[in-house]
């Protein structure tokens, strides 16, 4: 078996049989259920329990000005105790609405920009061996500040005051390298960005490319 298509590594679905689930607890985004799943071992099979955190799904922005600087926010993180640099983000949570409308809208929201050019960035599962949580992450170019008289929603909770900056890709990848930050989607984001810019940004996929 190969895992490799015309280019490269390609991931592919598979599912196992569950010969039973049982939700451990339920809160206001995400629940928690464990999954007893048949593994194939030789002839026989074997039931392993497997705790699963079911999440609604991410997006994340990328800001990149036309002076190459990366727009970083930073904001409090109860569950690792810090104050993180990290790119706009929010949940899937409107039904039915385009990931990238939902990212412009985390964008305006977190960061009081908008953007004239959307390309995906990159997909991932932020961590598959517990979480289904799934999250696309955009690169948005041509940024405007919004004018105050236009905002028209109010930050609360760990989003009030939330710092923004711009920093240089350089700087940012810098950063990422020394071990400065640890935002998943920042570390991925600028690492991501920085290879697409040796290519001219060419091979960026449409805002609205189907997730495989």
């Amino acid at each position: 078996m190969t895992a490799t298509g015309g280019t490269g590594p390609v991931d592919v679905p598979e599912q196992w049989e569950v010969a039973g689930s049982e939700e451990r607890f339920k809160g206001r985004v995400v629940q928690v259920r464990t999954d007893r799943v048949r593994m194939p071992n030789g002839d026989t099979t074997e039931i392993a329990e497997r705790d699963i955190v079911v999440h609604p799904g991410s997006v994340g922005v990328i800001g990149l000005d036309d002076d190459e600087r990366v727009l970083l926010i930073r904001q409090y993180r109860h569950p690792v105790g810090r104050l993180l640099w990290e790119p706009p983000a929010g949940l899937r949570d409107v039904d039915g609405e385009p990931t990238w409308r939902t990212a412009a809208r985390e964008l305006a929201e977190e960061a009081g920009y908008r953007a004239r050019e959307w390309h995906t960035l990159l997909d991932v599962f932020t961590s598959p061996g517990m979480t289904n949580e799934r999250v696309r992450v955009f690169l948005a170019r041509g940024l405007t500040e919004i004018p105050a008289d236009e905002v028209d929603f109010e930050r609360i909770h760990e989003e009030a005051g939330m710092p923004v900056a711009w920093v240089p890709l350089e700087e940012a990848v810098a950063a990422v390298r020394r071990g400065d930050l640890h935002n998943p989607l920042a570390v991925m984001g600028i690492l991501s960005v920085y290879a697409a810019r040796a290519t001219g940004y060419r091979d960026l996929r449409a805002p609205d490319a189907p997730e495989g």
